[in-house]
């Protein structure tokens, strides 16, 4: 008689052992897996857009080499457009001679490896495309730098650039080496308030029209709080709206707290419908104190006032030397002027400004 073969164990059988998972096991297994794949995508795209600005700039200095900027323009023009048609029918659309030249331009700005190393790990080639227009190059120097601290995307940058962020801000009305030098800081992740605090600011989005109080133009900024921060920028945290201040025997009412995450200060933001008056700074200067001696953490920096004004008399807020106070003086529009208009007050403060730091520089030179 034939014995029958015995049964194989658990641990001898080739079959799987089936294995069942909860609804909610199999949900974190899944959610599990697709935060590694998406991480893994996201690696392997910025790794992807790394590699390839550094070769646009390889590409553009290797061009360079060529002496296509030496008052060669003719040979230039031939020497791309031989390039581009070759390199084109080989590797596509990527290469021609309109991004040859952009690669060219490129080359041509940016000369230190350093920079481009972290340029290249932080913003795409689409970033640079739209940074290449820049004719300034200290102006091209600050949106690269800011574009790469508050990660803004390519249709932020191209937002802050048409809405002339640089020349709103304070910085811009600086002489140009105080300006190289605090793009020098932003290399390094230092911020000041010049680079923050801008002039005027642009609150259209808050659809604000005819008459209106400062009620209600505190309400419209709470409303559009999401807007109005990017309006700011990125570092602003909103923190009180009609912040109590008890002084004495009298509360004061701060219109808007807000706290900067890069210049690590208390921000105290107030809101006037009319012209600026030199009446405000003493209310303000006030509240800072107050803010300082109260408010003011360990570790942070002391408080900074900004007044948000209809409108401001440039030469008013000059004598007043507000900055060695900590306060600044802005003006907001709610409904934007064309853009020739605003592109030419703008160009018309700056120099106004850097003219008057010239005079203060020769006039202590001269004392001395």
């Amino acid at each position: 008689m034939k014995k029958k073969a015995p049964k194989r164990s658990g641990a001898d059988s080739t079959e799987s052992p089936k294995v069942a998972l909860t609804g909610a096991s199999h949900a974190a297994l899944l959610a599990d897996l697709r935060t590694l794949i998406h991480s893994a995508r996201q690696r392997i795209a910025t790794a992807a857009n790394s590699t390839y600005t550094l070769l646009c700039w390889e590409v553009g200095r290797r061009l360079l080499r060529e002496n296509l900027q030496a008052g060669r323009a003719e040979y230039g023009k031939q020497i791309l457009a031989t390039a581009s048609q070759e390199l084109t029918a080989e590797f596509g659309a990527g290469f021609s001679y309109t991004a040859l030249t952009r690669m060219a331009r490129f080359a041509e700005w940016v000369t230190d490896e350093h920079i481009l190393s972290t340029l290249s790990t932080q913003l795409s080639w689409s970033h640079i495309i739209e940074l290449l227009p820049i004719k300034d190059p200290l102006a091209r120097d600050f949106y690269a730098e800011m574009c790469r601290i508050e990660r803004w995307d390519v249709r932020t940058l191209r937002q802050k650039i048409g809405g002339m962020l640089f020349q709103r801000t304070a910085l811009s009305r600086k002489p140009k080496d105080v300006i190289a030098a605090e793009i020098v800081n932003l290399r390094v992740g230092q911020m000041t308030p010049d680079t923050v605090f801008r002039d005027p600011y642009l609150l259209d989005l808050l659809g604000l029209t005819g008459a209106y109080s400062e009620r209600d133009l505190e309400s419209a900024i709470l409303r559009e709080i999401e807007g109005v921060l990017l309006e700011f920028g990125t570092g602003f945290a909103f923190l009180a709206r009609q912040k109590r201040l008890s002084i004495g025997d009298n509360d004061f009412h701060l219109d808007l707290l807000f706290f900067h995450r890069h210049l690590r200060r208390l921000i105290a933001v107030e809101l006037k419908l009319e012209s600026f008056q030199p009446a405000h700074v003493g209310q303000m200067e006030l509240y800072l104190r107050w803010l300082d001696k109260y408010e003011r953490a360990r570790g942070e920096e002391p408080p900074i006032g900004l007044i948000l004004c209809a409108s401001a008399d440039a030469e008013q807020v000059e004598l007043l030397q507000l900055d060695a106070r900590s306060i600044r003086v802005s003006e907001y529009l709610t409904e934007l002027p064309p853009q020739p208009l605003l592109r030419a007050r703008l160009h018309q403060a700056i120099e106004h400004a850097r003219e008057q730091a010239a005079r203060r520089i020769s006039g202590s030179g001269g004392a001395q």
